[in-house]
C-alpha cells in the first residue's frame, strides 16, 4: 500500500509540475518540465535525504560524541526491530527532530540541540521514538521526495516572474498563466504536503508511544516543543519551508492552527489523543498491556523506558519535569 501511495504521489507531484511548466512555457515548457521532474524523482530517490540533512547543517554523531543521545536511539530501534539509523544532530536552539531515508536499512533520524538541551532523558526517547514509527511506516521516503519536489515547484513559480510571459513562446495564457504559475504552484504544492503529513504524524504518534511505552511521555514532548517552536525561530527551516512537513512539530513561525492551512495537528489534539491511550494503556488487564518488544536471550534493558511484562506500572509514567541537567552529547559534543 505505501509503494503504491507513493508512486500515486510522485505521479501527482509530476504533473503539477508539467502544469507549471505549460503556464510558463506552453508546450515546450510542459516537455522541459517533464524531462526535469523524471530527473528529480530518481534524483530524489537515492538523495533527497542526503539534500535535506544538508539544507539543515546536520552532522552525523555516533556513540563517542553523543553518547547518552546515541544510546537512546540505539536502544529504541532494538526495541522496534529496526536497523540502528545514522544520528545526527543539529545545532539549532529550537526544539525539534525529524526522519529520513529512502527505507529502514538507510534512515536518519536528527535531532536538535535545543531538543537535547530542554527536554528530559524520557521525552527525547518518546521524540525519537516517533520518528522511528515513521522509519517503521516507510512515510520516509514519500515526506523526503516531496519535499524536495514540493521545493523546485515553489521554484519553478518563482522562476515564472522572470522568464514567463514571453511572446516567443507559444503559451497561450500569457501573463495570466504567469501569475497562475507564481500564485498556485507553490499553494497546491503546500496542499500536497499536507495531505501526506498529517495524518501520519497521528499514526507515529501512537506507534511512537507503544515503542517507547509511555504516551504521556510524547504528551509532554510535544507540549514543550510546540512552546519551544513559537519562542524560538530556526532560521534553516525558514529558508526551506518545503522541508517543514518532516518535523515532528511545524518549525515555521505563524503555523499552530489545525486549519487547512497547516501541515501539522493541532498539538492540543495530539495530545489529547496521547492521554487518552494512555488511559485505555492503563486501564488495561495486566495480560493485554503492551510487552516491550522481545530482547535477544540474556540482553539486560539499556533505557529507563524499558519494563518487563511481569513489572506493569500500576499508572502511566509521566516524565521528568527538570532537563538532563547535562550535555546530553557528552563532554565533547561534535562542535566542542
Amino acid at each position: 500500500m505505501n509503494t503504491l501511495r507513493t508512486a500515486m504521489l510522485l505521479a501527482a507531484m509530476t504533473a503539477l509540475f508539467m502544469g507549471v511548466g505549460y503556464l510558463i512555457g506552453g508546450s515546450g515548457g510542459m516537455v522541459i518540465a517533464l524531462l526535469i521532474a523524471a530527473a528529480m524523482n530518481l534524483f530524489s530517490y537515492w538523495n533527497a535525504d542526503k539534500m535535506v540533512l544538508s539544507m539543515h547543517r546536520a552532522v552525523e554523531v555516533d556513540e563517542r560524541n553523543a553518547p547518552e543521545y546515541y544510546a537512546i536511539v540505539q536502544s529504541l530501534a532494538r526495541q522496534a526491530g529496526l536497523p540502528m539509523p545514522k544520528t545526527y544532530l543539529i545545532d539549532n536552539p529550537q526544539p525539534n527532530a525529524f526522519a529520513t531515508g529512502r527505507n529502514p536499512q538507510n534512515a536518519a533520524v536528527a535531532a536538535t540541540t535545543g531538543l537535547l538541551q530542554q527536554l528530559s532523558h524520557e521525552e527525547v526517547a518518546a521524540v525519537m521514538a516517533h520518528e522511528l514509527a515513521h522509519v517503521q511506516h516507510r512515510d520516509t521516503l514519500t515526506m523526503t521526495i516531496v519535499a524536495t519536489l514540493a521545493g523546485a515547484i515553489s521554484m519553478l513559480g518563482n522562476f515564472a516572474f522572470f522568464f514567463g510571459g514571453n511572446r516567443d513562446n507559444n503559451n497561450s495564457f500569457g501573463i495570466i498563466g504567469v501569475l497562475v504559475a507564481m500564485i498556485v504552484a507553490p499553494f497546491a504544492a503546500m496542499i500536497v504536503q499536507m495531505a501526506i503529513s498529517r495524518t501520519r504524524e497521528y499514526e507515529a504518534d501512537r506507534r511512537g508511544a507503544e515503542i517507547c511505552g509511555q504516551p504521556l511521555w510524547l504528551a509532554s514532548a510535544l507540549d514543550k516543543i510546540a512552546r519551544g517552536a513559537e519562542r524560538i525561530r530556526n532560521p534553516d527551516a525558514e529558508r526551506n519551508p518545503a522541508t517543514a512537513h518532516l518535523f515532528i512539530i511545524n518549525p515555521l513561525s505563524g503555523e499552530r492552527m489545525d486549519s487547512l492551512f497547516s501541515t501539522h495537528p493541532n498539538t492540543d489534539n495530539r495530545i489529547a489523543a496521547l492521554q487518552a491511550m494512555a488511559q485505555d494503556m492503563a486501564s488495561a488487564p495486566a495480560t493485554q498491556r503492551q510487552a516491550p518488544m522481545p530482547r535477544q536471550a540474556g540482553q539486560r534493558p539499556s533505557g529507563p523506558w524499558e519494563r518487563t511484562a511481569e513489572q506493569p506500572p500500576a499508572e502511566p509514567a509521566r516524565p521528568k519535569s527538570n532537563p538532563w541537567g547535562r550535555n546530553p552529547t557528552g563532554s565533547k559534543g561534535p562542535w566542542s
